[in-house]
């Protein structure tokens, strides 16, 4: 029997090694989801709509640590050689390329709580983001489970 009171320690981070396994052992591209909050060290010229997609295959990374607290790599991105640094919290999906196949997170509170303190001192209040319209024919299609 477990004590509520005790914090377990999150399975995402293992969850995202899992699912990056599964997808290299089947000849699966991993793609990773991640929030552009302002602890990622990420090419922000990339960043579409506050997310970036980064591709974490063995062939496209460079020294890749799927940590239970970030994930860095080095990588290149228009020639150019990168470090990155993605902070568990703001993964969003990790997914196989080829067919859609992956898993949903949830955002943590750190990571809504920096993207909130990064809004603070302007008048507009929150607002959920609009559903958008269905992916396009032939492009994987992301189902969150929870």
């Amino acid at each position: 029997m477990t004590n509520p009171s005790v914090s377990l320690p999150s399975t995402k981070p293992y969850m995202i090694r899992a699912i990056h396994e599964w997808c290299c052992d089947n000849g699966f591209t991993p793609y990773l989801v991640a929030v552009a909050d302002g602890r990622a060290r990420i090419p922000r010229e990339h960043v579409r709509d506050g997310q970036i997609v980064l591709n974490v295959s063995y062939d496209a990374t460079g020294s890749l640590t799927i940590s239970n607290d970030s994930i860095s790599f080095k990588a290149r991105f228009n020639g150019a050689a990168r470090d990155i640094f993605v902070p568990i919290g703001a993964v969003v999906a990790i997914y196989a390329k080829e067919n859609g196949v992956g898993m949903g997170f949830d955002l943590e509170d750190d990571v809504t709580e920096s993207n909130e303190s990064a809004t603070s001192g302007t008048d507009t209040e929150h607002v959920e983001p609009e559903p958008t319209a269905p992916a396009p024919a032939g492009r994987p299609k992301l189902q969150r489970v929870k």
